[in-house]
């Protein structure tokens, strides 16, 4: 067995997707380690979560740099010094530049709370119960310089209940993201994914 893949996790807000990731390392079924939680928000609930689990945070503030390249230089450096592998934003509420993809090429990841590419951005569950979609759910994917654009790698599907008020409809959806984005870490680590293009393949468990 070689050493756990790093991760380094960025996150703004509650940190639920953060938790579900730690909640796996911490039951083994990871196959990663997370060495570094990084936030551009001092009050993000995912920092007090990392503290918890006795994870480095570090915050970083949009207002101390001058330009969106420059907090992203500094972000990927920071990665960087932390040995990291491979980039998870959970719950993450900026746009990449360049400079972060080409930091870490094909090494970046996103959750986001629908079947994309249908409603792309903010309030995605929301997007969905006012269109009238029988069917939404959450979607991993590679990032891009897009919002939401990225190569897809897994989704999971949530049936909207006539019934479902649009809280209740992204508490279902959130439930299936903690369950989506640990799996696809994994697979990640197991070396599993491969991307062709836009289109993304899972490899076989072999059992070893």
């Amino acid at each position: 067995m070689g050493m756990p893949m790093r991760i380094g996790v960025l996150a703004s807000g509650r940190g639920t997707n953060l938790q579900a990731l730690l909640d796996a390392q911490a039951a083994g079924r990871l196959g990663a380690e997370i060495v570094v939680v990084v936030s551009d928000n001092p009050n993000a609930q995912a920092l007090a979560r990392a503290h918890r689990h006795g994870i480095p945070t570090r915050v970083l503030e949009p207002k101390d740099y001058g330009s969106r390249e420059d907090f992203d230089r500094a972000l990927a450096a920071l990665l960087q010094a932390h040995r990291v592998e491979l980039v998870v934003l959970a719950g993450y509420m900026r746009l990449l530049s360049p400079v972060m993809l080409q930091a870490f090429p094909q090494r970046i990841i996103n959750i986001h709370p629908s079947l994309l590419p249908s409603f792309p951005g903010l309030n995605a569950p929301k997007q969905a119960w006012r269109y009238g979609v029988k069917y939404t759910g959450c979607t991993v994917h590679f990032v891009d310089e897009g919002m939401d654009t990225g190569p897809i790698i897994a989704q999971r599907v949530v049936p909207v209940d006539p019934q479902d008020t649009v809280e209740e409809l992204a508490a279902k959806i959130l439930r299936e993201e903690h369950r989506l984005l640990p799996q696809v870490v994994r697979w990640l680590a197991e070396g599993r994914v491969i991307l062709q293009g836009r289109r993304v393949f899972i490899k076989e468990d072999d059992g070893c």
